[in-house]
């Protein structure tokens, strides 16, 4: 059987056109719609969708902001979070080095939290060396 994959994430949003002007100008990812009536923006991460629609059921914020936080892999977090900065946007968390790789915690239009992560060239291989060790080791079970 092959291994379920996460490849979209649903927006909820009282105004989803601000939502998704947001993650545009912050991100800069691909914008589309998807077909059929109503249609629902999309956002592509490189293949990993953020559907933005609207719900009766959701708040204008984000009640509990900590229960998922979207992780965004980025080449350049410096400019990512100028773009924040430039969207007026709020941090719970500004861009910090940790040992050459850089996290930073912006807060989205609805409240939610967005992680910026730009993994350092070491970081990146030495996940990479392990992802590989734990397949290897899956293999042989």
């Amino acid at each position: 059987m092959t291994t379920p994959r996460i490849v979209s994430l649903l927006l909820s949003s009282t105004n989803p056109a601000r939502l998704r002007d947001w993650y545009a100008h912050a991100f800069a990812p691909k914008v589309g719609r998807t077909p059929g009536d109503p249609g629902h923006d999309v956002l592509d991460f490189g293949g990993f969708y953020i559907l933005i629609d609207s719900r009766a059921d959701v708040r204008d914020t984000n009640p509990e902001p900590g229960r998922v936080i979207l992780n965004i892999d980025v080449d350049d977090a410096e400019t990512v979070a100028g773009r924040i900065d430039d969207l007026e946007g709020r941090w719970l968390a500004e861009l910090d080095d940790r040992d050459g790789s850089l996290f930073a915690t912006a807060i989205d239009p609805d409240g939610n939290y967005v992680q910026l992560i730009q993994l350092s060239p070491q970081h990146r291989a030495e996940m990479t060396e392990r992802a590989m060790t734990d397949r290897t080791m899956t293999e042989r079970a």
